[in-house]
C-alpha cells in the first residue's frame, strides 16, 4: 500500500521539506522535477501549488496533502482536515488575509467598499466577506503583484501577509482581517475511510505535529547534589515533572528536562549556582505528547 502525498510547491516548499526532515521523512528534490524521492517506500510525493492542492485531494489524485486552510475554503473542497500545523513561509504562526487600502484613503472599514473594485487571489473568500458585511463591490482576480494594483487598478486589495512588511513598503494600511489561516494536513475522504491508509496518514500527522511542538525547545540534562534537588525543581519550567534518576553516588542525582530555548540562558547559570554539574543542552527534532 502506497500513500500518495501532495507537497506544496512555491513559498511553503522549503519550510515544508524542513518540517518533514525533522519529522523523520527525508525528501530529495531535483531542481527540475516535481516528483521528490523519499526514504519511505510507503510514500509517493508530488510537488504542486498549494492553491490547487485541496481540489486534487478531494478528487483522489492524492490520498493526503499539505495546504493552507484558506485554500480549502477558497476551493470549497470536501476533504478531511487531519491536523492543524502552525507554520508558514517565514514564521511559526498563522498567516492573515487582510483588507488593505492606500494610506490616506477614505476606506476605513468594509462598509466603505460599496461600489468599489477589489483585487485578490481569493475571489470566493472575498465575496463571502463582502456578503457577510452587506456590501456590494466588484471583486477582480489578481494574478500576482496585488499590492501594486492600488490605487490605479483597484481601490483596495485582499492580500495574504505574515508580518505586514510588504504592505507597509507599498504604503498600504490594513483595514480589516478577513481570515486567519494555518497549514493543514488534509486527506481524501475515501482514503480516510481505508483503515490502513488512515493509520499511515495519522502517523504522518503525529510526527509532523511532534516536529512543530519541538520548535523552540531544547533538552537539558545535568547532575546535582541530592540535597539541592528541591531548590532546582523550583526554577525548572518543565513541560511535566522532570526526570530524576539516582546515580552510583547516593549523594547525587541526574535530572533531565525539556524547556523553552529562550530561557536556557537564564536557567543554566542558576543551575550552576545551585550545584549543577555536567550540564548538557541538546536540540530536539520531535516532542510527542
Amino acid at each position: 500500500m502506497v500513500i500518495k502525498l501532495g507537497l506544496p510547491k512555491g513559498s511553503l516548499q522549503k519550510s515544508t521539506l524542513e518540517l518533514f526532515r525533522k519529522a523523520g521523512y527525508n525528501f530529495s528534490v531535483s531542481e527540475r522535477s516535481y516528483f521528490p524521492s523519499i526514504d519511505d517506500p510507503d510514500l509517493e510525493a508530488m510537488l504542486i501549488r498549494a492553491q490547487e492542492m485541496a481540489r486534487y485531494v478531494q478528487d483522489g489524485v492524492f490520498d493526503c496533502g499539505l495546504t493552507g486552510h484558506d485554500w480549502v475554503i477558497e476551493n470549497n473542497a470536501d476533504v478531511v482536515e487531519v491536523a492543524d500545523l502552525v507554520y508558514a513561509k517565514c514564521s511559526m504562526r498563522p498567516v492573515r488575509w487582510v483588507l488593505a487600502a492606500p494610506e490616506g484613503s477614505n476606506i476605513n472599514s468594509a462598509k466603505d467598499l460599496q461600489g468599489r473594485k477589489i483585487a485578490t487571489e481569493v475571489v470566493n473568500i472575498a465575496r463571502r466577506y463582502l456578503e457577510a458585511n452587506g456590501v456590494q463591490a466588484n471583486v477582480e482576480f489578481s494574478w500576482g503583484a496585488t499590492e501594486a494594483k492600488v490605487p490605479v487598478l483597484a481601490d483596495a486589495i485582499i492580500e495574504v501577509t505574515e508580518t505586514g512588511s510588504s504592505l507597509r513598503a507599498n504604503k498600504l494600511k490594513i483595514v480589516d482581517i478577513v481570515l486567519e489561516s494555518t497549514t493543514r494536513l488534509i486527506a481524501n475522504k475515501a482514503s480516510w475511510k481505508n483503515p490502513a491508509k488512515r493509520e499511515k496518514i495519522e502517523n504522518i500527522a503525529m510526527m509532523l505535529k511532534g516536529a512543530i511542538d519541538a520548535e523552540g525547545k531544547v533538552g537539558i540534562k545535568f547532575n546535582v547534589p541530592r540535597k539541592g534537588l528541591e531548590a532546582v525543581m523550583k526554577i525548572l519550567p518543565a513541560m511535566k515533572n522532570p526526570t530524576v534518576n539516582a546515580l552510583h553516588d547516593p549523594d547525587w542525582v541526574a535530572v533531565e528536562v525539556v524547556i523553552d530555548e529562550n530561557v536556557v540562558r537564564k536557567i543554566i547559570p542558576e543551575l550552576k549556582k545551585l550545584g549543577g554539574r555536567d550540564i548538557i543542552e541538546y536540540p530536539l527534532n520531535k516532542v510527542i505528547a
